[in-house]
């Protein structure tokens, strides 16, 4: 059950004082019964809502693929530089946050919502959620180096990295996957095979795979078997 003057503020239809107005005026109907209590509370699961005559549906969460282009920070404000959040500013859903984080020069895949439950789950170390990243190196990738990636690498953590999956692409150029999201990890673990990353770009998280045809900077809205998808690989 929530508060009517709740409900819309959620859904955006106005600020507070703005939809009490809205109520008052008796702009504002539930199951087709004009409502004019901003405390009205109703289940709105089932409940059919309409604001001057418009049905207004209901969504408590919200999920949206990104492509971050590098020189963006993944958080919610930032007093200096642009946030991915700066890049979804029109996007509905109240309190959106990124799941995780991209280091600023890195490109790619960020999933970004408002729920924080998925979220919880789709970081956490138990969970083993693969994430996969384009990476361009300095030097030539040396069997010996995808052998060390693959059994996994000191990084000065307590323990080595869990084994990664290496796809060599080109001398200079592999798609590594980890299970962990340590900080820095993957420049961390390239740098300790003798390798430096100089380009560096999420393609997957989980199920989720970047849409190609976003270009930097763009996002769309998660179907619904993306974010089913998403909610069964924390399950695993």
């Amino acid at each position: 059950m929530i508060r009517l003057d709740k409900f819309l503020c959620e859904m955006e239809i106005g600020t507070r004082s703005q939809v009490k107005e809205m109520i008052k005026k008796g702009q504002v109907s539930v199951n087709n019964e004009v409502i004019k209590k901003a405390d009205y509370k109703f289940d709105e699961n089932s409940a059919k809502v309409c604001v001057k005559e418009k049905e207004i549906s209901y969504q408590k969460f919200y999920y949206y693929m990104l492509n971050k282009p590098a020189g963006v920070v993944s958080a919610t404000t930032d007093n200096h530089d642009k946030t991915v959040l700066d890049l979804l500013k029109d996007a509905p859903g109240k309190d959106l946050f990124p799941v995780g984080r991209l280091d600023k020069d890195t490109e790619g895949l960020l999933l970004i919502t408002n729920d924080g439950v998925l979220s919880h789950n789709l970081l956490s170390p138990k969970k083993h959620v693969d994430k996969t990243y384009l990476v361009k190196t300095a030097e030539t990738v040396t069997l010996d180096m995808i052998h060390a990636l693959e059994q996994g690498v000191d990084i000065g953590e307590e323990k080595i990295t869990l084994p990664a999956k290496v796809k060599l692409l080109e001398e200079k150029e592999i798609e590594l996957t980890i299970m962990e999201g340590k900080f820095h990890q993957v420049k961390r673990m390239l740098k300790a095979v003798g390798n430096e990353v100089v380009y560096l770009k999420r393609l997957s998280m989980g199920s989720l795979i970047l849409d190609e045809a976003l270009n930097l900077g763009e996002y769309r809205i998660l179907t619904e078997k993306e974010v089913d998808d998403l909610k069964k690989d924390k399950q695993e």
